[in-house]
């Protein structure tokens, strides 16, 4: 098998949502193990060893797992779930998010600053614009304003602060980011999705802004 079809099978295998009992595509899940202590463990790049306990990537169902006791069904022995486990799984999620960031920057996949980020918008090369939630509004107007006049604009983030975003780069003073349209970024989003069932991916009132 070539590695092209290889990684196509990967991201394409599906898993039953214990919650749910749906089967569905392994990255719209999480997966679970159980530790050796039986406490359940997430598993965002599933590797760890040992039984999968697959769960809908969501607050929701992650939540319910632990409070009706479903990983320990799932795996027929006693498990102990944390109540707090989606707050894990959407820390780590947040870390693993960033950490890509930060692997892009050195590859030449993701770049930053006003001018930078704009031009690379304008042109249509940007997969992702990614603001700080703590900068000022006025250059991210301007930058979504030229995103919304791409007829495939790019996909948006506001979740972390100026200086996460700066830690995660090797910066200082990082507002205005863009990752660059390619397989990175395809990569990338699979982890943005999963991170947006546990957390909004911006402020809600940036929908608003003109």
């Amino acid at each position: 098998m070539s590695t092209t079809a290889a990684t196509h099978a990967e991201a394409s295998r599906a898993r039953r949502d214990l919650v749910s009992g749906e089967v569905m595509d392994e990255a719209g899940l999480i997966r679970f193990v159980a530790g050796p202590d039986g406490a359940v463990t997430p598993d965002l790049a599933r590797k760890l060893p040992g039984r999968g306990l697959w769960v809908a990537a969501d607050r929701a169902s992650v939540e319910a797992a632990a409070r009706k006791g479903l990983f320990s069904r799932a795996a027929k022995a006693r498990l102990s779930a944390p109540p707090d486990l989606a707050d894990q799984v959407a820390d780590l999620l947040a870390r693993r998010v960033l950490n890509g960031l930060g692997l892009a920057r050195r590859a030449g996949e993701l770049i930053s600053g006003f001018e930078k980020v704009h031009a690379a918008v304008a042109a249509g090369r940007a997969a992702w614009l990614i603001e700080a939630v703590d900068g000022a509004e006025d250059g991210r107007r301007k930058l979504m304003a030229a995103a919304r006049r791409q007829q495939n604009p790019p996909r948006m983030l506001g979740l972390f602060r100026s200086e996460e975003l700066g830690l995660a780069l090797g910066l200082e003073n990082v507002i205005h980011t863009a990752f660059l349209a390619g397989r990175a970024a395809d990569r990338w989003t699979s982890d943005v999705q999963r991170l947006s069932g546990f957390r909004p991916l911006f402020p809600e009132g940036w929908r608003e802004e003109p």
